[in-house]
């Protein structure tokens, strides 16, 4: 499977899925809207618009530069993932976590989002962003994690069963070693989950739009923020993770560039009659 990255544009903004274009979950005050007072994240219901989407890349295009990297199947050329970052101060939702405020020197990497089945495309946005940054001078990339319960997370987070026939017991390692970090961390914090998400029930958050804890900290971030539900974290830039990630990309690019010219050659190419 090949995928390229590249960078969004206002022109390419009606290729984005669905949820992406409409979801300002970051994006807009909770404040600004008229289910605020229901809780500190309203109701999500009122937080989607894909007008107010487009305006706001569109701003931080003019005002601070590239705000997002997307990725591209080479087979179908859909957008099938991307990551959104930008100053903390453009970014509403960053003042209203527990470990809120983001750093004064750093950028908020607010979303890494796929499409089912391009899980793979998560730690190539975020090598995109990276070098994108590291090329505009900025020291440091900083993301609220989100420790997510057993209900979100979903079936594959549950303990597999002692029951289970010896060829599965591989796999089933395979699925304790992808979630261990995250039952450790319930487990520890049970009693202060319980409590925070009583105090604040969060019906608006948007699970889709928030970043795993276990992601980041598997990506090479510093816990900076400790909380049971939105830890913050934080990955220190240089000019030699520039380079690398420079040259990675380019790589990157060349054989998806190779495998599209290729695919377009055997498309147009036509059989050759014999000689008579």
């Amino acid at each position: 499977m090949s995928l390229a990255v590249t960078r969004l544009d206002l022109e390419s903004f009606d290729t984005l899925p669905l949820h992406t274009r409409r979801c300002v979950f970051w994006e807009v005050d909770p404040a600004s809207t008229r289910e605020a007072e229901k809780s500190i994240f309203g109701d999500f219901g009122s937080f989607e618009s894909e007008f107010d989407k487009e305006a706001w890349i569109s701003g931080v295009l003019l005002e601070w530069g590239t705000c997002a990297q997307v990725a591209i199947d080479g087979q179908t050329g859909k957008v099938v993932g991307n990551a959104f970052y930008a100053p903390p101060r453009r970014v509403p939702r960053s003042t209203l976590f527990p470990t809120s405020p983001v750093s004064a020197d750093a950028v908020l990497l607010t979303s890494i989002r796929t499409e089912p089945g391009f899980d793979e495309a998560a730690p190539i946005l975020l090598d995109s962003v990276v070098t994108d940054l590291v090329r505009r001078g900025v020291r440091a990339i900083e993301a609220f994690g989100l420790v997510r319960t057993p209900e979100e997370a979903g079936p594959s987070s549950e303990v597999p069963t002692p029951s289970a026939e010896p060829e599965d017991v591989a796999e089933l390692g395979a699925l304790e070693s992808m979630t261990e970090d995250m039952r450790l961390w319930a487990d520890e914090a049970i009693v202060e989950i319980t409590r925070v998400m009583h105090d604040n029930p969060q019906t608006g958050l948007c699970l889709q739009c928030m970043i795993d804890a276990d992601f980041l900290k598997d990506s090479g971030f510093d816990l900076i923020a400790s909380h049971p539900r939105f830890p913050r974290f934080r990955l220190e830039l240089d000019e030699g993770l520039g380079w690398k990630h420079e040259v990675e990309h380019a790589l990157e690019k060349l054989v998806v560039m190779a495998a599209l010219d290729l695919a377009g050659r055997e498309r147009t190419a036509v059989p050759v009659g014999r000689r008579s």
